[in-house]
């Protein structure tokens, strides 16, 4: 039996979010993040990253969160002109022009070849503080499991068919060492399984479940050809509320189903909560309402750490 990996998403989404994920790290509760690099306060976080290491009781596996619906483009809108808002530098494609383009076929090609240049600028600058960090924590003692590239990506754009294309390509073309990309794969059935919690789950949540384990399969085929411990997520149909109540009354089932199928379980948090100062225009209004300034997202920080696994 695996223990399971307990993620953050989002660190340099903003400065607060950051600081809260922070907090989770110094309690040595993390055993993975995601870092947002195509934030404007990005070197700001980072550089409160750098000097929080030497501190940590050991140093998280660190993925590049992909960014292709928030932010600003790190290619710059020259290269990625129909991914970004007119005028503007903006990410403004979004999640369903991404899924589109996939079955546009006069659209897929362009689409794809200005990705690629996105997704080269995005890895190479998480790649650099990565590394970064790695070496500040190898001078301090700080313990540290990361060897290569790890991939993941905002409201997990990286598993739309287009997207997974050029994020692969980019891989094989730049030389990248990867051990790991996230498979968004979800257990539905563990969360039937107890009726008094059927009315606490949004039904969104339960499309974007269906949707992304349509997609699910060809992660698996990708890390099993490479020798990639394939995974189970946890994170989708309760996206927004990881509360420790509800954890606790289903994780023994989840755990057993990914031992049982011998997957690793991925139990995905979004322990920061953003300012509403900190709104700008590189964050989507609508995201900004009903997730990021929720009074309620402290209870994903709590669940972090609260619950013993």
């Amino acid at each position: 039996m695996s223990k399971p990996d307990i993620h953050a998403d989002d660190f340099a989404l903003t400065l607060n979010t950051s600081r809260d994920m922070l907090e989770c790290m110094r309690a040595g509760r993390l055993d993975s993040i995601s870092v947002v690099p195509n934030m404007s306060c990005f070197e700001e976080c980072m550089a409160l990253f750098y000097r929080e290491i030497p501190k940590l009781p050991f140093l998280p596996l660190m993925s590049v969160h992909l960014d292709f619906v928030e932010g600003r483009s790190l290619a710059g809108k020259e290269r990625t002109p129909d991914l970004v808002r007119p005028d503007s530098d903006l990410m403004g494609l979004g999640w369903g022009g991404l899924f589109a383009a996939s079955y546009l076929p006069n659209k897929r090609k362009k689409i794809k070849a200005q990705l690629k240049c996105e997704i080269k600028a995005q890895l190479a600058r998480a790649q650099e503080v990565i590394k970064k960090c790695m070496d500040i924590a190898a001078g301090n003692g700080i313990p540290c499991g990361q060897k290569g590239l790890r991939i993941d990506s905002h409201q997990h754009a990286h598993m739309i068919p287009v997207v997974w294309e050029a994020v692969l390509e980019v891989v094989r073309e730049e030389g990248y060492a990867l051990e790991y990309i996230r498979n968004s794969k979800e257990v539905l059935g563990v969360f039937l399984t107890d009726v008094s919690l059927y009315r606490t789950y949004r039904p969104v949540n339960f499309v974007k479940n269906r949707l992304l384990s349509l997609y699910s399969h060809k992660a698996d085929r990708y890390c099993k050809a490479n020798g990639m411990r394939q995974m189970y997520l946890w994170g989708l149909v309760m996206s927004g509320r990881m509360d420790r109540e509800r954890i606790e009354k289903l994780y023994g089932k989840m755990k057993r189903k990914a031992d049982k199928d011998g997957r690793t379980l991925e139990i995905l948090f979004h322990p920061g909560l953003t300012l509403p100062e900190e709104v700008t225009p590189e964050i989507a209004k609508d995201a900004a309402e009903d997730f990021y300034l929720r009074k309620d997202r402290h209870v994903e920080k709590d669940a972090v750490l609260g619950v013993e696994w």
